[in-house]
């Protein structure tokens, strides 16, 4: 296995401190961690729905998927139920680990912890230039994504 070449990790944790920075504006100007979540994958969006009834949507990417029960994360670029159109982001990150020697970003299922989950996710908001990204359960899974742009439609107070 190749080591990661030394910047890696300068870069993940810029990744990280950008994503922090950006999910604490989304936070405080639409609520984000207290939205109800929904991907249309044929649309390739993402709708948030906030307790003031607002509704956010945004193009999306999934990134991967955390299985909760067995700690392993698989990627969106090679995840059977990702469409390919959804899994540009993931890709981006698999042609740059290619080409830096990053093993782990190469390697279609991983074990990890929820925390690497989100450096990969925020690696990929990074390297991207997405607006967001976030973290939804399904089950016992959490799916991770990236957002573009978003869209707020006005709620009801």
């Amino acid at each position: 296995m190749n080591p990661q070449p030394p910047a890696y990790p300068i870069l993940l944790s810029r990744s990280m401190e950008e994503l922090h920075f950006k999910t604490q504006a989304q936070e405080q100007f639409w609520l984000l961690g207290q939205c109800n979540w929904e991907v249309d994958q044929e649309q390739g969006s993402i709708r948030f729905t906030n307790p003031r009834g607002q509704i956010i949507t945004a193009p999306v990417q999934i990134i991967g998927t955390y299985n909760t029960l067995d700690g392993t994360w698989l990627w969106g670029w090679d995840h059977p139920a990702v469409v390919p159109a959804l899994q540009h982001h993931a890709r981006a990150l698999r042609d740059y680990g290619a080409a830096q020697g990053v093993d782990r970003l190469t390697t279609r299922k991983l074990h990890c912890s929820e925390p690497e989950a989100w450096e990969l996710t925020a690696l990929a908001c990074c390297l991207c230039h997405a607006e967001g990204a976030y973290c939804g359960p399904a089950g016992t899974t959490l799916v991770f994504m990236t957002f573009g742009k978003t869209t707020l439609s006005p709620g009801n107070g």
